[in-house]
């Protein structure tokens, strides 16, 4: 079977990294994406350093397979025009400016609809299209901060600490998509496109999930627990005699085994450590006598019992011992990319598996403008003088 978004085109306004996740997110799964950028400027990231395969950064590499690339100038009237010839014969348009800008190229969400009321309108930016931030600019690391999660990531006592990876930005890119595909659906329904509006910042608030409701219902603001939890021990990373590992045994069934496994049986029926939550109450006692075990054997000596006995737990890879995982490349998450401007290059899979596909597609990433004719050609039916008369203009 085709890939579920074939059929589906997609104008991709968007730029760095939270509109471009979503957009080749949808990409994968079989939409057409045209990535419009300014003609001999493009997406700043295709300069972003310090990562060079030529003259394409590392950076735009990750972002931005399984599309073309369509130079176009929204400040010409020509620019604005082909745009709107494009919306016609699109599903859905992606931006992640800064609220108001859409609407001063008259590109709003009411605009595109009187041009084509199927159009969805969508946009993924730090404030969301409404409240008293909405025209801030904003990145990652500023909703990271404003929505909490720094306050309690890291170890206890230490600075506040921006995530591994950016997930003010690729949680929105995540949400993006479900609600363009809501949309999809209801379009099916309605015959009528919606505008999808996803803040950053919502996000991040969203994604606190629990520790938001401790906080609504007992009023504990969070604080950074390392690698534990606030409310499940045993859970955190320990170090062993030559690394570090993970367990998650706050389960009985799990944490009677792994008392088994650090010849400790008794621990099992400890009255400080025989529930989950006499093991919270007590869990200072409890790591110290977990560290004081594990830090006895190398970390995979430890694997291979804990896999026995099947207790949740891994070792702490860095990405080269990820990539190399037998699980990851049983899963085709490491998968190769080739491109006539870089040659084959090594990337990162779709994690988003279906049935019913045989064989999974992937585009290089585009130089700029590389799609410009081909797309109004084929979309628009312009001729060679018609463009050969825009560029000239500027517009494209």
């Amino acid at each position: 079977m085709a890939l579920p978004l074939k059929g589906i085109r997609v104008l991709d306004l968007t730029h760095v990294l939270a509109g471009p996740y979503c957009t080749q997110i949808l990409g994968d799964l079989g939409a057409e994406i045209i990535k419009i950028e300014r003609p001999g400027v493009g997406d700043q990231t295709r300069k972003m350093p310090p990562h060079f395969v030529g003259e394409q950064s590392a950076y735009f590499l990750a972002l931005n397979r399984n599309k073309k690339s369509l130079t176009l100038n929204l400040k010409t009237p020509e620019g604005k025009k082909i745009f709107c010839e494009l919306v016609k014969v699109s599903d859905v348009v992606v931006n992640n400016f800064t609220p108001g800008t859409m609407e001063k190229l008259g590109l709003a969400h009411e605009d595109l609809k009187k041009i084509n009321p199927r159009i969805i309108w969508a946009s993924t930016t730090g404030y969301g299209q409404t409240g008293p931030h909405r025209g801030r600019p904003s990145y990652d690391i500023i909703v990271q901060a404003m929505g909490g999660v720094m306050s309690y990531t890291g170890e206890p006592d230490s600075p506040p600490v921006r995530c591994g990876v950016p997930i003010g930005d690729l949680g929105g890119a995540v949400f993006a998509v479900i609600g363009i595909l809501s949309a999809l659906v209801a379009r099916s329904e309605t015959g009528k496109g919606r505008m999808v509006d996803v803040s950053m910042l919502d996000v991040q608030l969203a994604l606190a999930t629990y520790r938001a409701k401790y906080y609504f219902v007992a009023g504990t603001i969070p604080k950074p627990v390392g690698t534990a939890h606030v409310s499940n021990v045993p859970l955190r990373a320990y170090r062993t005699r030559d690394s570090y590992l993970v367990i998650e045994a706050f389960m009985e069934h799990f944490w009677k085994n792994l008392c088994q496994i650090i010849d400790m049986p008794s621990l099992a029926d400890d009255p400080r450590f025989n529930s989950r939550a006499n093991r919270l109450d007590h869990r200072e006692e409890l790591d110290k006598i977990l560290e004081d075990a594990f830090s006895k054997k190398p970390t995979q000596e430890w694997l291979d019992l804990l896999y026995e006995a099947n207790i949740p737990a891994g070792p702490i890879n860095n990405l080269a011992e990820a990539f190399e995982d037998p699980q990851i490349l049983a899963r085709n998450m490491v998968i190769e990319i080739d491109s006539p401007h870089t040659g084959k290059l090594k990337d990162v899979g779709n994690p988003i598996k279906l049935s019913d596909v045989d064989e999974e597609v992937y585009t290089p990433p585009p130089l700029l403008g590389e799609h410009t004719d081909t797309v109004l050609q084929e979309l628009l039916g312009y001729s060679p003088e018609k463009l050969s008369d825009l560029k000239e203009k500027g517009a494209i």
